[in-house]
């Protein structure tokens, strides 16, 4: 299994996006935080479950999707999957 780690800009993004969603309802924010997290852990048995992050087209830069959320992570090695960034998908992805 291996190890799952959340950098400090996923971590940052999981804060803003409970904040935003909190001022309408914390309830439904909890929920979506919890929603986020629960599919980033599927990484730790499975890192390839995410398809290839199309802007970049990097083998190892991989994204999941959690409702409007897209969860990118990179997979260092077999044993540590590291979440980099939490994006809404209306979003464009800033690359460079």
């Amino acid at each position: 299994m291996a190890r799952l780690v959340w950098t400090i800009q996923s971590a940052d993004d999981l804060q803003n996006i409970f904040e935003y969603i909190s001022k309408d309802s914390i309830k439904y924010a909890r929920i979506q935080v919890i929603r986020i997290r629960d599919r980033g852990n599927i990484l730790k048995k499975n890192p390839h479950a995410g398809r290839i992050v199309p802007e970049i087209g990097d083998e190892n830069l991989r994204e999941l999707i959690a409702g409007s959320y897209r969860i990118i992570y990179r997979i260092n090695s077999d044993n540590l999957i590291e979440i980099i960034t939490i994006h809404h998908s209306s979003r464009l992805l800033p690359i460079g």
